[in-house]
């Protein structure tokens, strides 16, 4: 197989993945609800930021009482966002800007408005039924945890018209498939099909650790689980080569290497533990708990990734942090109860960063330059804030802030399906493309330029990452090799000017840029090299 091929085939290695929502991005048609025809003329805005691949949260047929991970069609578009011809249109025209677009396949439920649910329930004999898992008693599984704690009293809901209980590990709005039933199988795969022959580049397979259920377990990672998506990888790897699998899996590192086989099952696997870890380290003012899971962080097979992320749609989850660090998590980061939501706190970045451009950066310095395919949410290229006092996780999901116009520029109609942020700080009036834009020292300026960096250096996209052994706990610094390219990241966590001492006479002689503060040259010659580090400084040294 020729380099080129090899390259395009593991084009996800080295991509930035920017998620967007639809409905939250551009109204097209004035409903007050985003949809494709709006997103096609915001792509030559996506493309400018330097991202490679956009990756879109569900856009099926739904009732929407989780926001499209609710299902109700898997073959279609929800009709607030269009057609199946205008996601073609929206799909064509961001290949055509050298756009790859990745989509959700949500396969451990379906919304329990899905013809199947709905006919598995009224009668009992149609094969629908076995599409579901069902009990006459509702104390199977016991030893699963329930995720949605704060909504959710047991794994089971008993279902009036069938006369027992069913089995979800989400919302009880959403049922779990069953696994064990071969016709599921053939669904997905019918699903996966038809997506991927209308020219998408791949999927984000939404809650995998959970499509089957065993007694005596906690119905986590069986083998059975495992076993059908390597029959999905390999529809995939036969049938659509060059596209990409990433498995939603929120699990710890060393629980996560299986979801990549032998390099025969998911191309790539959300890394969930570092991401709260970031944040701690920075109110810590200390680099021990990012070194910690870092080094119990395995080797993953050739042609596999890590995904990585700051935030996302989601809340940014504490499940795997001890309790005692989760309730310090939540006193530093989500003082108000509001901000809270299961194990985890339901912010947007630059709030929790406190608006503060000097941790902005870091924070974004770090994720472009630690091992993984780095994704950015939407907004959080402009600063956009949160709305706590939307429930669930809607105060994330609010409009686009184009311009300080009607609805934030988002849309022209009367009422908008989330009330565009008019927050003093964060809201649309001071929050927006436009007038960042004009802003050279804005959040968007500075998240281009990173990208722009990032995508010059190798090393930062696939090198190698080698820790330098550095006393000071609050400067994290490290290496990241590729062949004869060599950049040297440091970081400042703390709020305090740090100072250290560098050995570089291995390259004496040879020039230094810093890319993130100058393009001016430091020539190497005299030892050691001490860098002084301001407060949150954040450097990329390049030889």
């Amino acid at each position: 197989m020729s380099n080129i091929r090899v390259m395009a085939e593991n084009w996800y290695q080295n991509a930035v993945f920017y998620e967007l929502y639809i409905r939250a991005f551009a109204d097209g048609n004035g409903d007050g609800h985003g949809d494709f025809r709006g997103a096609i003329e915001k792509l030559d805005y996506v493309k400018s930021l330097g991202v490679d691949c956009i990756w879109i949260l569900p856009m099926y047929p739904s009732p929407l009482k989780d926001d499209g991970y609710d299902v109700a069609d898997y073959n279609d578009i929800h009709p607030d966002y269009g057609t199946l011809a205008d996601f073609k249109a929206f799909l064509d025209a961001a290949h055509e800007r050298g756009l790859r677009v990745v989509t959700d396949m949500v396969m451990n439920h379906t919304s329990d408005q899905h013809p199947w649910f709905q006919e598995a329930r009224r009668e009992p004999n149609s094969p629908y039924h076995n599409y579901y898992v069902w009990s006459e008693t509702g104390e199977e599984y016991a030893g699963a945890r329930i995720i949605f704690l704060d909504t959710e009293a047991s794994n089971w809901s008993y279902d009036e018209a069938a006369g027992k209980y069913f089995w979800h590990r989400f919302y009880s709005s959403q049922p779990d498939l069953n696994y064990d039933n071969p016709a599921v199988h053939q669904e997905m795969f019918k699903a996966i099909r038809f997506w991927l022959d209308m020219g998408i580049d791949g999927f984000r397979a939404d809650a995998v650790p959970y499509l089957y259920e065993r007694e005596g377990t906690n119905c986590e990672n069986l083998p059975e689980t495992h076993a059908f998506l390597k029959k999905v990888r390999q529809l995939i790897d036969e049938e659509y080569p060059g596209r990409v699998l990433i498995a939603e899996a929120n699990q710890w590192p060393e629980d996560l290497l299986p979801y990549f086989g032998e390099g025969d099952e998911f191309h790539m696997c959300f890394h969930f533990p570092i991401m709260p870890r970031l944040y701690m380290a920075l109110k810590q003012h200390d680099k021990t708990p990012i070194l910690n899971i870092l080094a119990r962080t395995p080797p993953i097979p050739a042609g596999a990734q890590w995904l990585t992320f700051l935030r996302n749609h989601d809340e940014l989850t504490l499940e795997m942090v001890t309790p005692e660090e989760r309730q310090w998590m939540w006193a530093q980061y989500a003082p108000e109860p509001r901000m809270r939501l299961n194990l985890g706190i339901r912010r947007r970045l630059a709030p929790l960063l406190d608006n503060d451009k000097r941790r902005w950066l870091l924070m974004n310095a770090l994720l472009l330059s630690l091992p993984g395919t780095p994704i950015i949410y939407y907004g959080d290229e402009i600063g956009m804030g949160d709305n706590i006092w939307l429930p669930d996780r809607h105060g994330c999901r609010t409009p686009m802030q184009w311009s300080a116009g009607q609805n934030a520029g988002f849309s022209p109609a009367g009422e908008t399906y989330l009330p565009a942020n008019d927050d003093p700080i964060y809201g649309y009036q001071v929050a927006n493309v436009a007038a960042q834009e004009q802003d050279p020292n804005s959040y968007l300026w500075a998240t281009r330029y990173l990208l722009q960096a990032r995508r010059q250096c190798p090393e930062l996209q696939h090198g190698r990452l080698e820790f330098l052994d550095i006393d000071n706990p609050a400067v994290l610094a490290y290496w990241r090799v590729s062949g004869e390219q060599r950049l040297l990241a440091l970081y400042n966590l703390s709020e305090q000017q740090q100072s250290i001492s560098l050995d570089l006479s291995t390259y004496q002689g040879r020039a230094m840029t810093d890319l993130l503060t100058s393009s001016s040259q430091e020539l190497l010659t005299n030892w050691p090299v001490v860098k002084i580090l301001t407060p949150y400084a954040s450097h990329w040294l390049r030889f």
